[in-house]
């Protein structure tokens, strides 16, 4: 018979519905027999015992929240009986040591990857066209255009077709059938690639370059540079103004600085100084092609996993996330670490309430200090602004079971599985050593997925309890489920399931060598996620200053 509770840590008070459950039934724990005063949805917790005003509610061993009214033994947590509340932290306070796990049976496993001049290597090849301010768009967007379908590289328009056909009918005077008209799945044999070995031609418009701080226009270029010197991408046409904050300098400075011997191919075209639209535009496309013929000779080899970099994310969370998605991409970056590779956990503001823990695994005091240097400084900026952590979660994470955001911290933060931390990074700065990085993103999915492949991840876990769509433009991104309603429910964005974690069918530690080899397999280019099938290509960078 399957579970219907979950305690997760044994100095918890409150304990989790794994299903649905129904005023006035009655479940035993540890020899205790608890009588439900109201429906306890799943994913929902409530009180093990009666709790009084003020009392700490404490959830994966950690302090989550306060108790604001009396909460009768076997009474719902909820947003009006529980406010948020959540650990101080300081300095390093104690040693940490690590238990690794068993990684004999991948110690001679390798994926098949494209190498690159400065030893990072890549598990895709894409050529990137890149504007410096958003003055470019237009013209980025005319490049798309004329690449896309004439190289094989669009995705077919299925939505396209089915407008098509609602003209169709409009014109033969048939305006009834098409409230009847269903979208038909088509064919994918579409038009072979032209280049063979490059997955892609990506597009990164964004809203800046100009017109904010210059610090904004500064961390966008290391942003861009990032993008540029990410293994995934084998060279990039920038496309420039001239006049804006986010000059080509700059963009240049900050490559040289991830790589003094910089040696992919880099076109940089200026449109005050081409002249007309037409001349700027017919360069851009021609030393392009001439680009991705010369990308379009890299081919893929083996190499071995200590060269995979892995964001860990999560978005759309529910009161499952961290209790089986996050903690088994956890165990897939200790087994990662393990081996020698590198993983990076982002969204700072989803580590509210963790802080200590963290601190505490860092390696270094130095990289302790910067952690609390940058949580403090965010936590501030937020602040300032009338805002703050407490305010972090969204209606979606509220309606299935995280109440508040040292709730869903605690179980965001499993994402990071149990190794040491040995580096933190401020958002831009590049992954360079082996084992659990910390990188200060947002806690918006996109913001911090475009931060993490920018900052050199060449696969990301993106975990997920509601749905959510995203995607990268360079990095292959695999999406995971916390429970299986949802993989059955929208198959087209999901590509692992980890609700078996909760049905009890597996482990943890099994589902993170699931995972594991799953990733090998989108790291050789033998399987293509499903935000890549769906051509999610979602990039936009932090702004986190003012309009000038």
């Amino acid at each position: 018979m399957a579970k219907r509770i979950l305690k997760i840590h044994p100095k918890d008070n409150v304990l989790v519905a794994l299903t649905d459950l129904q005023a006035g039934e009655t479940v035993e724990y540890n020899n205790t027999t608890i009588n439900l005063a109201e429906n306890v949805p799943a994913k929902h917790k409530f009180a093990q015992y009666k709790m009084v005003p003020n009392q700490e509610i404490i959830m994966y061993g950690t302090l989550v929240g306060k108790a604001v009214d009396t909460i009768p033994a076997g009474g719902i947590l909820s947003t009006v009986n529980v406010k948020h509340q959540a650990s101080s932290f300081g300095a390093k306070t104690a040693d940490f040591t690590w238990q690794a796990p068993d990684v004999s049976k991948y110690v001679d496993k390798t994926f098949m990857g494209f190498h690159r001049q400065d030893g990072q290597v890549g598990t895709a090849n894409y050529w990137l066209v890149i504007p410096l301010v958003f003055c470019e768009n237009r013209n980025v967007n005319i490049i798309k255009q004329a690449f896309l379908d004439e190289l094989g590289f669009g995705h077919q328009d299925l939505y396209k077709s089915y407008v098509h056909q609602m003209v169709e009918l409009y014109k033969a005077g048939k305006t009834d059938e098409i409230a009847q008209l269903q979208l038909q799945e088509q064919s994918q044999n579409g038009q072979k690639r032209i280049f063979e070995n490059i997955d892609g031609i990506k597009f990164l418009t964004h809203e800046g370059g100009c017109g904010g701080i210059r610090q904004d226009s500064d961390m966008l270029c290391g942003l861009l540079a990032g993008y540029i010197h990410n293994p995934n991408v084998a060279g990039a046409t920038v496309l420039s103004l001239g006049c804006q904050n986010a000059q080509v300098s700059i963009l240049e400075e900050k490559i040289k600085a991830l790589n003094p011997n910089f040696s992919k191919p880099l076109i940089v075209l200026e449109q005050q100084k081409e002249g007309t639209e037409q001349e700027l535009l017919s360069q851009a496309i021609r030393k392009t092609f001439l680009g991705l013929v010369e990308a379009n000779n890299e081919v893929r080899k083996p190499a071995p996993l200590n060269k995979l970099v892995i964001g860990l994310e999560c978005g759309g969370s529910d009161g499952f996330s961290g209790i089986s998605a996050n903690p088994s991409i956890g165990h897939t970056s200790d087994l990662l670490v393990a081996l020698g590779g590198s993983s990076v956990l982002s969204e700072f503001p989803e580590l509210c309430g963790v802080e200590q823990e963290l601190i505490n695994r860092c390696q270094a005091n130095d990289t302790a200090d910067k952690f609390v240097h940058l949580m403090r400084s965010y936590a501030r900026a937020a602040e300032a602004v009338g805002s703050g952590f407490d305010m972090n979660p969204s209606p979606g994470n509220i309606k299935d079971g995280l109440i508040t955001d040292a709730i869903k911290s605690a179980g965001a933060a499993k994402k990071g599985g149990t190794s040491p931390v040995v580096d933190v990074l401020d958002y831009t700065e590049y992954v360079t050593k082996p084992g659990l990085t910390l990188l200060c993103t947002p806690g918006n999915d996109v913001e911090s997925t475009t931060a993490m492949a920018g900052s050199g991840a060449n696969i990301i876990l993106f975990t997920t309890g509601l749905g959510t769509p995203t995607g990268n433009p360079v990095t292959p991104v695999i999406k995971l489920s916390s429970n299986t309603k949802l993989a059955q429910r929208m198959p087209d964005i999901i590509d692992i399931d980890t609700g078996a974690v909760i049905a009890g069918e597996k482990t943890i530690e099994e589902m993170g060598e699931d995972i594991l080899d799953y990733i090998i397999d989108v790291a050789s280019g033998n399987i293509k996620t499903k935000a890549d099938q769906l051509g999610q290509d979602d990039f936009i960078p932090w702004k986190r200053g003012v309009s000038l």
